[in-house]
C-alpha cells in the first residue's frame, strides 16, 4: 500500500521532474488521472491548481488506491462466509509553490493520509518539501529557462500510522482454567505502528534541442528511500508544436534503474495538447509501463489549462 502514500499523480513517463509535486504556474489547471493496476487494483488522481498574482500557486488534489472487494474466508469456512470486505488508501494534498527569483522556486505540500481495510483504519499527516534551480548551463538558446535545471525534495515526512477499529475488539479470558474470574472481558488488540516511506530525491534536466517548433528534454533523478534500495529514473520527451493546433509529445524512460530485484522495465507514452479558444488548452496523455512479474499496465490522464 506504500505507493498510495506517494503522489500517484506523477506520470511514469514524465521527464519534467518536479520536486514539490506542483510547478509554479502562470495560469489555472485541472487534471484527472486513472491507472488500472495489478490484481484489479486501480489508482486515480484529481486536482486543480490556480495562480495567484504576486502570491504564488495554490493547488488541491486527492489521490486514491482502490483495492476492490474481496470475499471473507475463515479456517472453518474456507469457501467464503458470504461477506465481502474492501480496502482503500487515499491522500488529500494542499500545495503551495512560488518562484522567489527567476532562477529559484520552492514548493510545499501538506497531506492527510488514510488507509482503510474493512473496518480498520490508519491515518497520518505528512508534508513534502522541494526546491528547483534554473541555470544557463548547456542552454542551446542562451536562455536560462532552457538550461540545466536542478531540483531536490523530501517526501512523506510526517507522523506514524497504526490500524485501529472495531475488528480489533475481542472477548478475553485471561485465566481460562480458573473459575470465578471475569470471563469474556472485552479487550482490544493494539497493532504496531509504522513509518511513512520517506523519499529523498535529487534530479536534473536539460534541453539539448530548442527551436521554434521543437524541444527535446532529457532528465534523470536519483531516489534514496528509507524502505527500499536506491534507484535512478531516466527519461526523455520530444515536443513538437503545430501551428493552430497545439503540441504533440513523445516520451520514453526507464523506472527503477539499479534497484535491487527491480520489476520495472521500459516506459513509453505520448500526449496531445490541443489549443482551443480563449487560450484554453486541453491535455490528453497516455503512458505504458512494462513490468517483469506482473501484467503490463497503462495510465490515462486528461487536463485543462484555463
Amino acid at each position: 500500500m506504500g505507493e498510495a502514500y506517494v503522489s500517484v499523480a506523477r506520470d511514469l513517463t514524465s521527464i519534467y521532474w518536479n520536486p514539490s509535486g506542483l510547478a509554479y504556474l502562470n495560469s489555472n489547471e485541472a487534471q484527472f488521472m486513472y491507472r488500472p493496476w495489478i490484481a484489479g487494483i486501480t489508482t486515480s488522481f484529481a486536482g486543480v491548481a490556480t495562480s495567484v498574482p504576486t502570491f504564488g500557486t495554490l493547488a488541491l488534489g486527492i489521490s486514491t488506491m482502490d483495492f476492490g472487494s474481496t470475499e471473507v474466508t475463515t479456517m472453518e469456512m474456507q469457501e467464503g462466509t458470504g461477506e465481502e470486505f474492501s480496502a482503500l488508501d487515499y491522500a488529500i494534498n494542499l500545495s503551495y509553490a512560488r518562484s522567489i527569483v527567476q532562477w529559484f522556486s520552492f514548493g510545499i505540500t501538506g497531506k492527510y493520509i488514510s488507509s482503510k481495510i474493512s473496518r480498520l483504519r490508519a491515518t497520518a499527516v505528512a508534508m513534502d518539501l522541494g526546491v528547483m534551480v534554473n541555470t544557463p548551463f548547456f542552454s542551446p538558446s542562451g536562455k536560462q529557462a532552457d538550461g540545466l535545471t536542478i531540483g531536490m525534495s523530501i517526501s512523506n515526512y510526517g507522523t506514524r500510522m497504526r490500524y485501529d477499529g472495531m475488528e480489533l475488539l475481542r472477548p478475553i479470558d485471561i485465566l481460562p482454567d480458573e473459575h470465578g474470574n471475569y470471563k469474556d472481558v472485552e479487550g482490544m488488540y493494539r497493532l504496531q505502528s509504522w513509518d511513512l516511506p520517506i523519499i529523498f530525491r535529487l534530479g536534473a534536466s536539460f534541453n539539448p534541442i530548442v527551436t521554434g517548433t521543437q524541444k527535446l528534454t532529457l532528465a534523470v533523478d536519483a531516489l534514496h528511500p528509507n524502505n527500499c534500495s536506491e534507484s535512478l529514473n531516466a527519461g526523455a520527451e520530444y515536443q513538437f508544436a503545430v501551428q493552430g493546433f497545439g503540441r504533440l509529445f513523445l516520451r520514453g524512460g526507464w523506472h527503477g534503474l539499479f534497484m535491487a530485484d527491480s520489476p520495472y522495465g521500459l516506459t513509453l507514452g505520448g500526449g496531445v495538447h490541443f489549443t482551443l479558444l480563449n487560450n484554453i488548452v486541453l491535455k490528453v496523455d497516455y503512458a505504458f509501463q512494462d513490468t517483469e512479474y506482473f501484467d503490463n499496465y497503462s495510465s490515462y490522464s486528461v487536463g485543462i489549462v484555463f
